[in-house]
């Protein structure tokens, strides 16, 4: 994913840069310290994602945003939070607020990776309800590891941490099911107990209160019984 950072702080581009520099596949196209810097290279070159601080001089980041006719996805990273609600109303995927820690920052992009880099324009609402995410990234141990969700069997909550199930290897991450489960396509798991979230699609059969998928057989809790049967309806 080839990326643009435009911010007049250069803290701020040492910090995006390192973070990005811990995960694949992103490509650091040019650091541009004003938004008039960024449009002349948009005018020659594409890029997939920019990073976009706010408050610059010449031309603010909004301002920046308006003239761009196609522009490319963006993830705000800025001070000032009160001007979160025009930023999604120019189809932002997120809204970084400065200092953000690396976790934040994974999920923003987690949030972009998730669509084909031809998209353009889609609002923030629409990418989580609409869009088959293809991949995330999970945290294991020291590292950031990432997966295609389409290989994802069920998910399994144990102790303070949870385990993802795949056809061949079982990984196991200190994460929440429930954080988890919101970077997932609502559309293609859903949660079956407290503990368990499955794959709808790899369900082979259900008999009473069991899933079978697989080799592996999951319970079904009563509390989430009923939005199971209206799927299977």
């Amino acid at each position: 994913m080839r990326y643009l950072i435009v911010d007049d702080e250069h803290i701020a581009h040492k910090i995006i840069m390192e973070y990005c520099e811990m995960l694949p596949h992103m490509k650091l196209q040019k650091n541009c310290y004003n938004a008039l810097e960024a449009l002349e290279y948009l005018n020659t070159y594409e890029v997939d994602l920019i990073f976009l601080d706010i408050n610059m001089p010449k031309l603010k980041g909004f301002e920046f945003l308006k003239i761009l006719s196609t522009p490319p996805k963006v993830i705000v990273t800025t001070a000032y939070s009160e001007f979160a609600i025009e930023g999604y109303e120019l189809n932002v995927f997120d809204y970084l607020l400065k200092p953000f820690s690396f976790e934040r920052f994974l999920k923003a992009v987690n949030k972009v990776m998730s669509l084909p880099t031809s998209v353009k324009n889609v609002s923030s609402v629409e990418v989580e309800n609409d869009i088959v995410k293809e991949r995330i990234f999970l945290r294991q141990n020291k590292s950031y590891i990432q997966v295609e969700v389409a290989t994802i069997l069920f998910i399994e909550a144990d102790g303070n941490y949870t385990k993802i199930v795949f056809k061949n290897e079982t990984i196991t991450i200190r994460e929440k099911i429930s954080d988890i489960l919101k970077s997932l396509p609502s559309n293609n798991f859903i949660r079956v107990h407290k503990s368990f979230v499955v794959a709808i699609k790899y369900i082979n059969r259900i008999d009473g209160n069991r899933i079978h998928i697989q080799d592996h057989i999951i319970p079904i809790g009563k509390l989430y019984k009923t939005n199971l049967i209206k799927i299977l309806n």
